[in-house]
């Protein structure tokens, strides 16, 4: 197996500078497919801002991000989705005027082209993969609810399935837990546990409860650098993680 086929996500010497501030300095780290990699870290460190770069947001000064066979630091945001990768922001961002049908319906990849929404018919396929990503989310029996009354979580779940309906295989995730409640947390973490059994997923993440519950593997950044990687086990026992992030 050659490395690129290893790799779902090639990251290697990303670094963007702010006014000659580097937010993340020359940082490498591979995903392979089917993996749950958690990116942990004190405020500031850079996480948010790794996640820009990969989906194209912000632009690096240098380094290359390669997924699959593209190197998406060449691409637009538009073109990085249309390459199979997915991102969902730590707030919500859902239609709450339409029911979680209608908002995981429009998400619906047929509809990416202004020919493909017009051409859009609500056909049994469509139907069915609805019914199927409704399950996955745990709203199965909430799909004529209007968006606007579901819980905070309820929410969160209702996006990463407008995600999920375009079949990426990369999801990005940044906090996507905080402010859930301890029972929607274990719920994400199934969901999460759910997701991995057919692609890869990159999770930002300050709960490190929930972050045990899901991780093949962590990140620890610091001051955009790498400060140790590996098992969660691993990484809570390295004395760095415990002096600059666990111990505070």
């Amino acid at each position: 197996m050659s490395l690129q086929e290893r790799y779902m996500l090639k990251v290697e010497g990303l670094t963007v500078s702010f006014d000659g501030f580097k937010a993340v300095d020359d940082l490498s780290f591979y995903v392979e497919p089917n993996e749950c990699r958690v990116i942990i870290g004190p405020n500031g460190a850079g996480k948010t801002t790794v996640l820009d770069l990969i989906c194209g947001r912000t632009r690096a000064t240098d380094g290359s991000v390669k997924f699959k066979d593209h190197e998406l630091l060449k691409m637009r945001e538009d073109q990085i989705v249309h390459a199979g990768v997915g991102r969902k922001f730590q707030t919500p961002s859902v239609y709450e005027d339409l029911t979680v049908f209608e908002n995981l319906e429009i998400s619906y990849p047929s509809g990416y082209s202004v020919f493909g929404a017009l051409a859009f018919v609500r056909s049994p396929n469509v139907q069915h993969r609805i019914a199927e990503i409704a399950e996955t989310i745990f709203l199965e029996d909430l799909l004529d609810e209007k968006a606007a009354f579901l819980s905070h979580g309820q929410k969160q779940w209702l996006e990463i399935g407008m995600l999920l309906i375009q079949d990426p295989e990369l999801l990005m995730l940044d906090e996507p837990v905080a402010g859930m409640s301890v029972a929607e947390r274990k719920k994400t973490a199934e969901l999460l546990n759910r997701i991995i059994q057919d692609r890869s997923v990159i999770v930002i993440e300050h709960d490190m409860g929930f972050v045990a519950d899901i991780a093949t593997r962590v990140n620890v950044l610091h001051q955009g650098k790498m400060l140790s990687e590996g098992s969660m086990a691993h990484v809570q026992a390295d004395p760095k993680v415990i002096e600059v992030y666990l111990g505070h």
